[in-house]
């Protein structure tokens, strides 16, 4: 079963992507917005691909405060983590967001928030397991 960390720091979003995950995807799903949690968890080895906030607002690495770019970016720049398919989410998307957000953060994919088509995040999840 593929084990998803969602880093995300609005309790109902969270709950959210969790309840969708855990239902309709059956993957393993650990929820967080804390660093040093974020961090543990990286180190384990065991996360297969992170759905990543871009706008985080008390979460820090290091000692760092870190929005969900710079931590995306530091994950793929690491080597022992740079393999592992991050998806932004975000719901302050305006035209050309997307595209400036993926080129900063160097993640691999974006969905909007809210969530609407639970389908369609399966879907996508999915094709990033596959590729990765």
């Amino acid at each position: 079963m593929a084990h998803i960390l969602v880093v995300e720091d609005d309790a109902l979003t969270a709950q959210l992507f969790e309840v969708i995950l855990k239902r309709k995807g059956g993957f393993e799903v650990t929820v967080t917005d804390d660093g040093g949690k974020i961090t543990e968890i990286l180190n384990s080895g065991e996360v297969d691909l992170i759905i990543m906030d871009v706008s985080l607002s008390g979460t820090f690495v290091n000692g760092i405060q870190v929005d969900g770019l710079k931590l995306s970016r530091m994950i793929k720049e690491n080597e022992k983590t740079a393999r592992i398919p991050i998806i932004l989410a975000t719901a302050h998307a305006m035209r050309g967001d997307a595209e400036r957000f993926l080129q900063e953060s160097k993640a691999d994919d974006y969905i909007s928030k809210p969530i609407t088509d639970h389908n369609f995040l399966i879907q996508k999840i999915r094709e990033h397991l596959k590729s990765g």
